[in-house]
């Protein structure tokens, strides 16, 4: 996280001035060779995005990560080999003479100053012990921790060469050993007080000041997101209008006047709710970050953040165009899901009043970074009192693209929610990601915000939302069905995401007002009561359902059946069976999957 909270600052505190600051990073030699995200942070080192103007590598070779040779760490001849990568300058020094590993850090320092590019120092040295205290290496390095044992530690090789050189008395290292040992002793026996004890350092200070965790009420409330229509308006025109300079390709100059015409209809899609989110914020203060593969565009196309004059090449980026306010910086990322949401995590933690967003080119593609929502994302805050407002964006829904682009793995994030660690939405309305994107940023905590986006619903003629919906309330957790009378429905159909708008067209085409719909928007928190409320009222209802496109084992079923199986709200599942692959990579299978799982919905025949 050192580099990313670096990058933060520059961007900030030191108005991008990178020598102010120096990002050093201590690897193992083990770690340096062997850990991907370690490859992945060197090959971003110089990328606009990413940089930070150099970064100082120390590199403490001396075996660490194995009780085994160092041949059986790495094929490269050094461990630092992956400097070539970028053509970074590496020190090789003696870890048993101080003034060189001294000297080579100076040299280090001046490089990185000189030239704003990274450096390595690669301490050769050694462990005394295994791979901690109560290891034995003696069992698979015998001849070198013969020659360790009796090998003096870098203490006494220094002393004994100040000694030799007259620099020094014989009892001054004593002396000075003795003195710090007392100023030790000193910190401990104040530390055994009440009064002397030192409280930890609390989070919310510097750039957290005024910042607190959140608690029951403040994470349920509704957040005032809404916005005047004057001016939304005003962000619409501004991000729709092409500059009169240069010349834009046909199908760019199409896509904008399209955007135009939503003004005059005021009504918006998904592309124009997440942009009118963005600048709405920017003209409120916040800055916005977004990283990721493609995202300058979308994934899909449906983004535009950035766009290329087709003769010149000079790219031009709408949300600039706004005047004063916060900045908007966009960048696509190397095909890198791991260090990049590293990275944007490590910059949310430096940056709270700046909306961090890190998308993955489909959902499925952030598997690889499990580790990261392991480790940080769903419980940094449990275990370190380290508050984060990330956001992801993960492309999520089953369309027949097979295994690989259908699942962005909601039951995997749903597995690790508790303690109100997380936020889990699966928006179905362009206002409604507006206004979960808005109430990040207009809360006084910080919480994670994974959002599963769609991919078909970006150009679905009816995910649209109207400006009212933009000016008027706040983001649903719930979204009822108004299409019917509630005392003649039969069957509730509970959903989320993609699939209510199969759903809403069957129950359309067919007039099914017996059947109503009900769209769950933030999967956790869950509105666990606030669906148990709708039995009352739907006092008819013979039977409330879940209803997925999802496997049984996957998607929000798992995780809603544990929470609802001792609620008086007994739902009923209609889904694509068990499965140990996401999704059929046969289009026509799929097709048929999904028709299925829309009769059974509506099918007269009870489902329990």
């Amino acid at each position: 996280m050192v580099q990313e909270q670096v990058r933060a600052k520059i961007d900030t505190k030191y108005k991008g001035d990178s020598k102010k600051i120096i990002p050093i990073t201590i690897h193992g030699d083990a770690a340096l060779a062997g850990q991907g995200v370690v490859y992945e942070l060197q090959q971003m080192s110089l990328l606009e995005g990413y940089k930070v103007g150099g970064t100082i590598h120390l590199v403490v070779n001396n075996q660490v990560g194995f009780t085994t040779d160092y041949k059986d760490a790495r094929s490269s001849t050094y461990c630092t080999d992956l400097a070539k990568i970028v053509l970074a300058p590496v020190f090789h020094v003696n870890g048993d003479d101080a003034e060189a590993v001294s000297h080579a850090f100076n040299m280090a320092l001046e490089y990185r100053q000189a030239f704003s590019e990274d450096v390595f120092i690669d301490i050769l040295s050694y462990r005394k012990y295994g791979h901690n205290e109560g290891d034995e290496p003696k069992f698979t390095q015998p001849e070198l921790y013969k020659a360790i044992d009796t090998h003096p530690n870098p203490r006494e090789v220094y002393i004994s060469k100040l000694l030799a050189e007259k620099s020094i008395t014989e009892s001054y290292p004593a002396e000075i050993e003795n003195v710090f040992k007392e100023e030790l002793q000193i910190l401990l026996e104040e530390a055994k007080t009440q009064e002397g004890l030192s409280l930890p350092k609390s989070a919310f200070t510097d750039a957290w000041e005024g910042f607190g965790f959140a608690d029951d009420n403040t994470i349920d409330s509704p957040t005032p997101t809404a916005i005047s229509e004057e001016e939304l308006l005003e962000i619409a025109s501004k991000i729709t209008a092409l500059p009169t300079h240069g010349k834009f390709l046909k199908k760019t100059e199409r896509l904008f006047e399209a955007r135009k015409k939503t003004i005059e209809t005021k009504t918006f899609d998904w592309a124009m709710g997440e942009l009118l989110a963005y600048g709405s914020l920017q003209k409120e203060n916040f800055d916005v970050r977004i990283s990721g593969e493609d995202v300058e565009r979308g994934t899909f196309s449906h983004r535009h953040a950035v766009l290329t004059m087709e003769e010149s090449g000079e790219e031009y980026i709408p949300l600039k165009s706004l005047g004063s306010g916060g900045k908007f910086e966009i960048y696509n990322s190397l095909l890198s899901e791991y260090a990049v949401l590293g990275f944007e995590y490590g910059y949310a933690m430096a940056t709270p009043q700046s909306l961090v967003v890190s998308e993955a080119q489909f959902g499925d593609f952030v598997n690889t970074a499990q580790v990261i929502i392991d480790q940080y994302i769903a419980s940094a805050e449990t275990k370190w009192q380290i508050p984060n407002g990330l956001v992801l964006l993960l492309p999520h829904g089953l369309e027949g693209q097979g295994p690989e682009h259908s699942s962005a793995r909601i039951e995997r994030f749903l597995e690790l929610c508790a303690d109100d660690n997380i936020q889990v939405v699966n928006c179905t309305t362009p206002a409604n990601l507006f206004h979960v994107l808005r109430r990040q940023q207009h809360r006084n905590f910080r919480k994670p915000l994974v959002i599963f986006t769609p991919k078909s619903l970006l150009r679905h003629p009816k995910c649209v939302s109207a400006i009212e919906a933009f000016t008027k309330g706040h983001f649903m957790k719930m979204i009822d069905d108004d299409f019917v009378a509630p005392e003649k429905v039969k069957r509730v159909l509970f959903s989320s995401g993609k699939i209510y708008y199969d759903l809403l067209e069957k129950q359309q085409e067919d007039s099914r007002n017996d059947v109503a719909i009900v769209r769950i928007e933030q999967l956790y928190p869950a509105p666990l009561a606030q669906m148990e409320n709708l039995m009352a009222k739907y006092p008819n209802s013979e039977e409330f359902v879940w209803v997925q496109e999802e496997a049984e084992n996957m998607g929000a079923w798992p995780y809603l059946y544990r929470k609802l199986c001792k609620s008086n709200l007994k739902l009923e599942l209609i889904s694509r069976k068990e499965s140990s692959s996401t999704a059929t990579g046969y289009a026509k299978m799929h097709e048929k999957q999904q028709l299925a799982i829309v009769e059974a919905a509506f099918s007269d025949k009870k489902i329990a």
